[in-house]
């Protein structure tokens, strides 16, 4: 019976390998090969005829370009996996209590439907410092706004003959006193006709009011010229909301605003003070956040990432949610726990394995980044956001292209990828063995 029985064992074990030898040699070619290639060339020179040993290595770590890209891997190991993870597990959660639960996965699990080089620039332009162009700063700037109104005359500036001067603090004052019953004329240009506020009108001259002081703050140039200069012509338009102050010995002892003529009318108190044009009428719109600048490309990035990587976080963890038994939840409630004590006593200890899968997937996915820093993060700022991915390609690849140095942190990449995927190997051999 031993005869027959080994040479089963045989004929079985040749079908396997006969079935398997494809694989193995597709598995050769296309990933041991290279590996033991990027490893001997590692040990060359940049033209490949000269042995350079470990001389490679040694010009990683004093390569200042190879530790920005090791300090931003890092930051995207510690950071991005995180990130979606922890979205990816609250998305989970809520989208089980809600009855468009299914609708809303969908929607967080489409970005996955999109390649990184199409989400790359998806982000490039959200992230847009032109509010008129990225989503990003459109919003930012809205809200902005909505809290602290930016001026309508930002470059508004009086000629070199005008009755006001710099103020030094981004305003202007006049050069004489007010007096009550002189009317008094604040003549200024720079400022486009369709970017004046809504409902200006024609600038009127003030009319002189016994006690008051009064005046008016217009744009003294017209479309098409003519009029003259430092008088109120009836194709000017008024300033209409500029703030006016009267100021006394460095203190505001009266102030108004311009109608929409540009007129505008101050009490008694303003009787031989100087009038001023508060540096707040001038101040620059709000052109939001400069996300894609040398402080803030990195987290960006890892932001586009984390919309992407989201969904396939929410999926698995969603697809592990469904095996927890709900007994054990309901008797946690019963017992007097709360949600939030159910979500962190039971529901993520018992997630843990799914948890465990997403986090090392995604820790080994980010580790080899590099389509969507290479297409957001401008040419001006790639070195602030590089990534060891990118500078192996920037470093092989580039105009001054060193295929050893190349080699000598593609190896270092795999060192740094071979810890994550034995601990990942080894965790699920433990849970197969349970």
């Amino acid at each position: 019976m031993a005869g027959p029985s080994r040479s089963a064992a045989r004929r079985r074990g040749t079908v396997a390998a006969v079935f398997l030898l494809p694989a193995l040699l597709l598995l050769g070619a296309l990933v041991v090969q290279p590996i033991g290639y990027s490893v001997w060339r590692s040990l060359f020179d940049r033209s490949g005829r000269s042995f350079a040993g470990l001389d490679n290595y040694a010009a990683l770590f004093s390569d200042g370009a190879v530790r920005t890209a090791l300090a931003n891997t890092a930051v995207w190991v510690v950071a991005a996996p995180a990130a979606a993870t922890a979205l990816g597990l609250v998305f989970a959660v809520l989208t089980e209590r809600v009855r468009w639960g299914t609708a809303f996965k969908l929607l967080v699990f489409m970005p996955m439907a999109i390649s990184m080089l199409a989400a790359g620039i998806i982000f490039r332009l959200v992230y847009e410092q032109d509010p008129g162009r990225g989503v990003a700063n459109a919003v930012w700037v809205g809200v902005h706004d909505t809290f602290a109104e930016s001026s309508a005359f930002p470059r508004a500036r009086p000629r070199p003959d005008a009755p006001l001067v710099a103020d030094g603090s981004g305003g202007y004052v006049t050069r004489a006193p007010a007096r009550a019953g002189v009317p008094v004329a604040l003549p200024l240009v720079g400022v486009r006709p369709e970017e004046l506020p809504d409902g200006t009108a024609p600038a009127r001259a003030a009319g002189a009011e016994p006690g008051r002081v009064t005046g008016v703050v217009w744009q003294d140039f017209a479309r098409g010229g003519g009029g003259q200069r430092g008088a109120v012509d009836a194709r000017e338009p008024g300033y209409a909301g500029m703030r006016v102050e009267a100021v006394r010995d460095g203190r505001v002892v009266a102030s108004a605003r311009a109608g929409s003529d540009g007129t505008f009318v101050l009490p008694g108190a303003a009787d031989g003070a100087l009038l001023r044009l508060p540096a707040e009428n001038f101040r620059e719109p709000y052109a939001g956040v400069d996300w894609l600048g040398p402080a803030l490309v990195t987290p960006s990035v890892i932001g586009a990432y984390v919309w992407m990587w989201a969904g396939f976080a929410m999926v698995l963890i969603g697809a592990g949610l469904a095996a927890v038994p709900r007994e054990l939840l309901e008797a946690a409630r019963v017992d007097g726990a709360n949600e939030w004590q159910v979500f962190r006593r039971v529901t993520v200890p018992l997630l843990a394995p799914v948890l465990a899968v997403v986090l090392v997937t995604l820790v080994i996915n980010v580790m080899k980044i590099f389509d969507l820093v290479f297409v957001i993060a401008p040419g001006a700022v790639q070195d602030d956001a590089n990534v060891l991915a990118l500078q192996l390609y920037r470093t092989s690849f580039g105009t001054d292209a060193d295929q050893g140095l190349g080699s000598a942190i593609a190896v270092l990449l795999l060192v740094l990828v071979v810890p994550v995927m034995w601990f990942n190997i080894r965790r699920m051999r433990k849970e197969g063995a349970r």
